[in-house]
């Protein structure tokens, strides 16, 4: 089999390519084909060692693949050969609130990940792909999506008529404007361009805040519903733009926590969350009950991921190098075979 892996120190230059023996699938394992993977900002801080410079090293970078099963240990009672399947992002957790133990069956970090032309996978860490998504489509959904998906609906409790706010225009970003317009929500995005915010309105949002010409973005936000503030905001900005999202709510509103690009360490008052009762809440991607219900609900919709960019499975540091340079609108993906 055929893999990238992160080997001897961290860092892009440390990226290689590699040939491991084929897996042989044991009791309750299934063998994967992958097809496809595509890159969160998690798998980026991964290589670059920013995410756990304490994650033991070779590994194999990526949580999100898509791809064809093609053998089966005894016992397996979920697919069968043939079956095209998803990766669980945290493959010990089917349902109900993550454990300690939970946290270290996530791929791409302890495990090996989907950066690899062959995975063995326990038979309930994959989820059934559906039929009307491409692979490439498909790669995207293991964690973006089920992230957005358990910020607004699992954990937020989403319903028509309510106003989310969403940052950029990266993977979770997209994926929570198109869940909650699914879900008749009405859509504020923000955007360092506005050409991405031309896509973003194409895409369903109502309104486009440009942050750099508008530095008061939640002071745009509250105006924009009224001086009320809005119900939700998808968080992936982190330290830099916590406390803007906590004046961009509404009394009793929810900032969904997914994100920490500008920074994880920081201050902030905590009069606000509580004088106005607003609820903070992490989100750590999903369980697979989240994920089945969200696949049941993207093909009732026809809802199809944006992907930005196809990679081959040769150019993958240039996948990474693409993402690095924060330029993409959507989701980014290296097609394996």
């Amino acid at each position: 089999m055929n893999v990238y892996e992160i080997r001897g120190s961290f860092g892009l230059d440390n990226l290689v390519r590699a040939e491991r023996p084929d897996p042989v699938p044991g009791p309750f394992q299934v063998r994967v084909r992958v097809k496809a993977t595509s890159l969160n900002s998690r798998d980026l801080m991964m290589v670059e060692g920013r995410y756990n410079p304490r994650q033991k090293l070779p590994l194999v970078p990526n949580s999100d693949g898509a791809g064809v099963v093609d053998a089966v240990g005894p016992g397996v009672t979920r697919v069968k050969p043939g079956d095209r399947v998803m990766t669980l992002f945290a493959q010990g957790w089917q349902a109900g609130e993550p454990t300690k133990a939970i946290t270290a069956t996530t791929l791409g970090g302890p495990l090996d990940g989907a950066l690899a032309d062959t995975m063995l996978l326990h038979e309930d860490g994959v989820v059934p792909t559906p039929a009307y998504l491409t692979d490439e489509e498909a790669a995207t959904l293991p964690c973006a999506a089920v992230t957005a998906w358990s910020a607004l609906v699992t954990q937020g409790a989403l319903k028509a008529g309510d106003t989310v706010l969403v940052q950029g225009t990266g993977g979770v970003s997209i994926f929570a404007l198109q869940i909650a317009r699914l879900f008749g929500a009405h859509v504020i995005a923000t955007s360092s361009r506005d050409d991405k915010l031309e896509r973003a309105l194409k895409l369903g949002a109502q309104e486009g805040i440009n942050y750099v010409t508008t530095p008061d973005w939640e002071k745009a936000a509250r105006t924009l519903t009224g001086g009320v503030g809005v119900d939700h905001v998808v968080e992936v900005g982190g330290s830099g733009t916590f406390e803007k999202s906590l004046k961009a709510l509404r009394v009793g509103g929810t900032v969904s926590v997914i994100g920490v690009l500008s920074g994880g360490a920081g201050s902030v008052s905590l009069v606000p969350i509580l004088m106005q009762n607003l609820r903070v809440q992490g989100v750590f991607v999903g369980h697979r009950q989240s994920f089945e219900a969200m696949a049941r609900a993207f093909t009732l919709n026809d809802l199809h991921p944006v992907v930005d960019r196809v990679f081959p499975f040769p150019e993958a540091r240039a996948a990474f190098e693409h993402m690095k340079q924060g330029a993409h609108f959507g989701k980014i993906v290296i097609k394996v075979s």
